[in-house]
């Protein structure tokens, strides 16, 4: 079954991967089935997820849904963005300027690093002892 007038894409960050699905409405968006508000716990992590709508003029234009598995709450909401500013792209290829300017388009490739062995962490040692 195709669905017409609907944008999907795809946002990542860190190890968080996000599946957003733009269609036209009235502005609400839907992550795992909870509203946007009631999914993230804090408020600066909705307004993440709210940045390329507000950047676009497309608040109450476009209703969204969100399918995001992996990483934390800020990995969650980064991807999200991403996701949320590819799917417009597909909408409206003249707001690229404006996405891109803010830099939402680029997929932020820093990771953690991973823990050595013989080390406490990635680059922390444990303790030297003289004696």
């Amino acid at each position: 079954m195709a669905v017409k007038n609907i944008a999907i894409g795809t946002g990542r960050r860190k190890t968080s991967v996000a599946r957003v699905f733009v269609r036209e409405g009235s502005g609400k968006i839907v992550v795992n089935g909870k509203d946007v508000a009631e999914y993230f716990p804090t408020e600066s992590s909705v307004k993440v997820v709210h940045q390329p709508l507000l950047v676009t003029n497309y608040e109450n234009k476009y209703d969204i849904l969100i399918n995001v598995q992996g990483g934390g709450v800020k990995g969650q909401a980064g991807a999200c963005l991403h996701g949320i500013a590819r799917a417009l792209l597909q909408i409206d290829p003249e707001v690229r300027a404006s996405l891109k300017a803010n830099g939402f388009l680029t997929r932020d490739s820093r990771m953690v690093e991973r823990k050595k062995y013989g080390q406490r962490g990635a680059r922390r040692r444990f303790q030297f002892s003289k004696r």
